[in-house]
């Protein structure tokens, strides 16, 4: 069963720290969001393997919109 990562808020992501086919686990950090001048991690919900990617780095994301994709 896929779950979606989704932003918590708008900002730019600063770092991805997985690569499609990882194999993460719960409350593990996957991305670094930088809002309002801080840096947010953004962790996995339940252990999983990355599927997809769907953001660089660099990127301005909005609330909400997708970010990666969990098996």
């Amino acid at each position: 069963m896929s779950v979606n990562i989704v932003a918590p808020l708008p900002g730019t992501v600063s770092e991805i720290l997985v690569h499609v086919g990882d194999v993460v686990k719960t409350d593990e950090e996957l991305i670094i969001l930088e809002a309002m001048k801080m840096e947010n991690p953004i962790c996995a919900p339940r252990n999983g393997v990355v599927k997809e990617l769907l953001v660089s780095s660099g990127d301005k994301v909005d609330a909400y919109q997708v970010l990666i994709a969990l098996e």
